[in-house]
């Protein structure tokens, strides 16, 4: 049973905790830069400027690809395999049925391709869990992954790696980064569940009647052809805004299921999830990593956030080793606004998450689906003047024996962003049994100048002995790591006056 709202709000203790700053900073890079479709207008000015590279000499042709190879070959791997697939991408525009060579082919590729610097912005909200592999290193050493919001140009967000070991003193050891950046092989899945995707549509509010004739025809398993054929044929016999919309969003919404695989020999900062789908075409934001074990089965999920400008879709992703991840959408009425953060265990035979569905309050939401969830209970309210505005997580809850150790942002006067903490019971998560009166950390002079001023934030740390690591962001330009001994922070959430 949950504790009424007036008990909630008086948990407390009097005892002021801080977090020590470790002055590492983890900077955005702009040279880190990956190879993006270029398509510099409508298919009008593609073919005119098809008809100017086909106007080339093989000679010229030639020697204006050794250009590029010179200025660009080093800045990238696999840059022929990128070149031959845009030349695929736009050769049906080509005016001629005349064999071309591979230079030229190379040569129409790299036109139609630019770079893209990922982290030109911001390097922001990491989250931080413990490598699947810990083999090869010294006594008292871990190693741990660390992912990233990077920010580039358009303010579009993607998931970046960095990897690392803390040793026996808890000192912080950061790998080299990779100067080249790899995007995965990315595929749609196989088939999709008609059930699943109207009841998505019904979330949406995009369940129309075109929208039901759409799914009508379909089996209960399909294909992603069968849909578009099917979309496509519905369109063309009603032809309103209606049946458009609804066709694009069904769409969008099987698309948004999908897998990426990386070459184990891609370095892990080389990998980077960027969005892949309509649905994220304005970024992918705040992946909360979390390691899950079920029974003997280790399991990385990551929550995060799809946005395509106009919709907010979360999502829940899926790896055990950081090669292949799978990709798919959360369903149920609850799954509404930003901030998911999964429990590291199931509780009671249940999936468990925290959420923030009013902009305001953290809930706790129970699931025997972890695809599925559809009923909340709010469990925390803004309490104190940091954190008047809203509450919400900083990933996802810490078992210790003391309970489920929290991290949580709070925001106040000058929409100043605060790291707090909070305790859960470890049987009962709806119960708090300790809060923190005041924040652990909070912007320092050094911390509060960046792209978003004055905010500290966290999308999840970890315990490493006696020691919280939090892997923290400054500002959404930069992050930073932050440490406080376990035992203090207990000791001050479970202490006489925070005890409920």
């Amino acid at each position: 049973m949950s504790l009424p709202t007036t008990e909630i709000n008086e948990v407390s203790v009097l005892s002021i905790v801080r977090a020590k700053r470790t002055g590492i900073v983890l900077c955005p890079d702009p040279k880190r830069v990956l190879f993006r479709p270029f398509v510099p207008g409508d298919n009008t000015r593609v073919m005119k400027i098809l008809a100017r590279i086909m106007a080339l000499s093989e000679a010229d042709a030639q020697a204006q690809l050794d250009e590029v190879f010179a200025e660009f070959g080093s800045r990238h791997v696999e840059v022929d395999e990128f070149f031959i697939k845009r030349y695929q991408d736009v050769r049906r525009q080509l005016l001629t049925d005349t064999p071309l060579s591979e230079e030229r082919k190379l040569l129409i590729g790299a036109y139609f391709t630019h770079e893209y610097s990922l982290e030109a912005s911001a390097l922001f909200n990491p989250s931080m869990v413990w490598h699947p592999d810990q083999s090869g290193l010294a006594e008292g050493q871990r190693r741990f992954i660390l992912s990233l919001r990077a920010t580039g140009e358009g303010h579009i967000s993607s998931i970046t790696f960095r990897s690392g070991t803390i040793d026996a003193q808890n000192a912080i050891h950061i790998d080299p980064v990779s100067r080249f950046v790899t995007p995965p092989d990315a595929y749609p899945n196989t088939t999709y569940e008609k059930w699943l995707i109207e009841l998505k549509m019904s979330e949406l509010n995009m369940l129309n009647e075109a929208a039901g004739r759409m799914l009508g025809e379909l089996p209960d398993f399909f294909t992603l052809p069968e849909l578009e054929a099917r979309v496509r044929l519905v369109q063309q016999q009603w032809h309103t805004p209606g049946a458009n919309a609804a066709g694009q969003a069904m769409l969008d919404l099987a698309r948004s299921n999908y897998e990426l695989t990386y070459e184990p020999t891609n370095r892990l900062s080389e990998r980077i999830i960027f969005p892949f789908t309509p649905n994220e075409t304005n970024g992918i934001e705040d992946a909360r990593f979390v390691k899950f074990t079920d029974d003997d089965a280790t399991t990385y999920y990551a929550t995060y956030t799809a946005y395509n400008g106009r919709v907010i879709l979360p999502q829940l992703l899926e790896t055990s080793d950081f090669l292949h991840f799978t990709v798919k959408t959360l369903n149920g009425a609850e799954v509404q606004n930003k901030g998911m953060a999964l429990f590291p265990r199931k509780i009671g035979g249940r999936y468990a998450m925290l959420s923030r569905q009013d902009n305001e309050n953290i809930f706790l939401m129970f699931s025997d689906n972890i695809h599925f969830w559809q009923t909340k209970e709010v469990i925390l309210k803004p309490a104190y003047s940091w954190e008047m505005i809203q509450l919400g997580n900083c990933g996802s809850p810490i078992e210790t024996e003391a309970g489920w150790l929290v991290l949580s942002h709070g925001v106040g006067p000058m929409r100043k962003y605060s790291i707090g903490a909070f305790l859960l019971d470890l049987h009962n998560p709806t119960k708090v049994i300790g809060r923190l009166r005041e924040p652990l950390l909070s912007p320092n002079e050094n911390e509060r100048e960046g792209y978003v001023p004055n905010v500290v934030y966290s999308c999840g740390g970890v315990i490493n002995d006696s020691q919280l690591i939090i892997p923290y962001a400054m500002s959404d330009s930069s992050s930073s790591f932050a440490t406080i001994g376990l035992e203090e922070l207990l000791s001050a959430l479970t202490g006489p006056e925070g005890q409920v």
